[in-house]
């Protein structure tokens, strides 16, 4: 069984920067691709970035150059810091395996508007 935790959520300006954390239980974290997804009102969920075991990493056009996923096997964490943060990043943010896993956290509320 594998439980995932975000945190790090809120409300922030357009341009500001946040950095979310999630903490993966279970073991063989390391040897799993990670990633980031986010699901919009109304809209499906969707991959924001991905992380190998190696740790090369990849991301939706919408986030490069912005965002910057990182893991620390040791912890079992995975982050996701985001600059230069859109109104259209606003959204409910998760973690999870890539692929996913069916079990997915609670996610962690990012909020960009003025």
């Amino acid at each position: 069984q594998v439980q995932l935790v975000e945190s790090g959520g809120g409300l922030v300006q357009p341009g500001g920067s946040l950095r979310l954390s999630c903490t993966a239980s279970g073991s063989f974290f390391s040897i799993y691709a990670m990633a980031w997804y986010r699901q919009a009102p109304g809209k499906q969920r969707e991959l924001v970035a991905v992380i190998n075991s190696r740790g090369s990493t990849n991301y939706a056009d919408s986030v490069k150059g912005r965002f910057t996923i990182s893991r620390d096997n040791a912890k079992n964490t995975v982050n996701l810091q985001m600059n230069s943060l859109k109104p259209e990043d606003t959204a409910v943010y998760y973690c999870n395996r890539q692929p996913a896993h069916p079990s997915w956290g609670q996610g962690t509320q990012v909020t960009v508007s003025s």
